[in-house]
């Protein structure tokens, strides 16, 4: 039977960034997940590196200083992938936060990211604010505030490349693997049993600690482990509802994200500008329901068209403009009352010790805190397994695609069949990997393809996400390997050709070709609008 020192269960961002930490520093690995990576929770967010000027409402100061430590670690590590972001705030007569809370937290944002190398913020004038973007509303203005955050466009990317550096440092990566059963022996994990989805098959092997990095799934996680295990555990994930729309480039759109306060709650969120469209959100709602079937609702859609367009009244946005809309579920603190926006965002690293002896949960984190959370986490697990652990080098020490960026870039440029917005495209989401996917074009002709009308997606790329990165389904292939499935039309034109030549690489028939496809296209489906 298998043996590995630790299990971690989940690859969103805070399992994938665990497994890379514990890998590297000599542990040996091994990490599940029911779906593909990036598919819960970290895909769902709104792709901001960013230190959390709300959270200084609530005095987490010690999570905003956090957070703007690691968007500059993130900035060293991934900088193909988090890319500084200028946000605007407009300020209003109706609004709950005026001018000088505003410009408090700007002082205090820009003092606690001390060392930063982007510009600090500055305040405008209501003239100021109207001149910088003209199709802003002006009734009621009275001024407004700039600062610089980060994006990161495509977080399955981030995700994606922290289980690549986990692989290469050692771990088993088994995504589309479910992990059904939690061992237990004289109160103390000793092993697990998982399934295999891909091949509809089950298995069995021991560890030694379990990390359960589950998202909103912790709790159905913990209730895997028998037999042998303490039974007085209570509810550790109360989660909130975030969604998100998707439209195109309206008249008069900024160029800047747009930071604002909701008329009809006071909650602040997001415009901003993403993958040549705009991404708006989030809400922010108790939930309780199914975890397998989430969608916008809704009144969610209404809330963020209504709210939009009352801060840019030349969109008039309506239903018919959402290219597609996705919604997740927060894995925050279990919290019977009080308001959403209050429960904490720091992440908890909780010793299952109710349960069994070296096992773990990490409830909450967010996409800019997770390398810290995983630093943490490792270091919790060198005390479990009782070893002394070499020091963390994960803050310093590249992803897999931020090494080599100008070598690929020459790379890039002589894969002739791309055009010139093709081989930015690779270069955005592969960064020094981008080579790696030129080198196979190059090796095998027949993947020194274009498989669309303007020369941007490359048919190197479908293989290079099966043999390279893990991919076993189409809509990981299409939705969080090449990126093309949040495009505006969601890559649909190319799924037939993408199937074609993955059918080929996985040797399927044409019954499961064709599966294979409808499967595609109804994931791509679940994300539009009804009609």
């Amino acid at each position: 039977m298998e043996a590995y020192d630790v299990a971690v269960v989940g690859a969103g961002i805070n399992g994938a960034g665990i497994a890379r930490d514990a890998a590297m520093r000599g542990l040996k690995v091994v990490v599940f997940d029911k779906n593909d990576a990036c598919s819960g929770t970290s895909w769902a967010s709104s792709r901001l590196i960013h230190g959390g000027l709300r959270y200084l409402e609530y005095a987490e100061i010690p999570l905003v200083y956090e957070s703007l430590h690691e968007r500059r670690n993130l900035r060293v590590i991934a900088p193909h992938l988090v890319k500084p972001l200028r946000i605007s705030i407009p300020i209003y007569e109706q609004g709950r936060r005026g001018p000088l809370l505003i410009r408090l937290g700007m002082l205090a944002y820009d003092l606690l990211s001390w060392g930063k190398q982007m510009p600090a913020h500055r305040m405008l004038s209501r003239e100021q604010m109207q001149a910088e973007v003209p199709s802003m509303n002006i009734q009621g203005l009275r001024g407004g505030a700039q600062y610089y955050d980060a994006q990161v466009t495509f977080a399955e990317r981030l995700v994606l490349e922290n289980l690549v550096a986990a692989g290469l440092a050692g771990a088993s990566v088994r995504l589309h693997h479910e992990v059904t059963g939690i061992r237990v022996d004289d109160g103390r994990v000793s092993g697990i049993r998982f399934r295999d989805h891909a091949r509809d098959d089950h298995g069995e092997m021991q560890v030694k600690a379990v990390v359960n990095a589950a998202g909103p799934w912790v709790d159905a996680v913990l209730a895997t482990a028998a037999p042998g295990a303490r039974r007085d555990s209570k509810p550790l994930i109360g989660g909130t509802k975030g969604s998100h729309i998707v439209v195109g480039r309206f008249d008069g759109a900024p160029d800047d994200a747009f930071y604002v306060e909701a008329l009809s709650d006071g909650r602040p969120f997001f415009i901003i500008p993403w993958n040549g469209q705009l991404l708006i959100g989030t809400t922010d709602i108790r939930y309780d329901e199914s975890l397998d079937d989430l969608r916008a609702s809704e009144a969610e859609i209404d809330y963020l068209l209504a709210e939009t367009n009352r801060v840019f009244p030349t969109a008039e946005l309506d239903t018919d403009d959402i290219h597609y809309a996705y919604a997740g579920v927060r894995p925050l603190p279990y919290r019977e009352k009080g308001p959403e926006s209050a429960i904490t965002r720091k992440h908890i690293i909780r010793k299952n010790r109710d349960i069994a002896d070296g096992l773990l949960s990490i409830i909450g984190g967010k996409l800019t805190t997770y390398r810290h959370l995983a630093e943490q986490t490792v270091d919790t697990l060198g005390k479990v397994l009782g070893r002394r652990l070499p020091p963390c080098r994960t803050h310093d020490t590249p992803l897999p695609g931020g090494w080599g960026l100008g070598e690929a870039a020459d790379a890039v440029a002589g894969v002739s069949v791309l055009s010139e917005a093709g081989r930015q495209r690779l270069l955005d989401v592969y960064g020094g990997r981008a080579a790696d996917v030129a080198k196979l074009a190059a090796e095998e002709p027949s993947l020194a393809a274009v498989i669309d009308d303007a020369a941007t997606v490359l048919a190197a790329e479908v293989v290079f996400a099966i043999r390279k990165e893990m991919a076993l389904t189409l809509d990981d292939v299409v939705f969080r390997r090449m990126m093309i499935g949040l495009d505006a039309d969601q890559g649909r034109p190319l799924y037939a050709r993408v199937a074609e030549l993955a059918g080929r690489e996985f040797g399927w028939d044409a019954r499961q070709q064709g599966d294979a496809l409808a499967a595609l296209r109804a994931y791509s489906a679940s994300l539009r609008l009804a009609e």
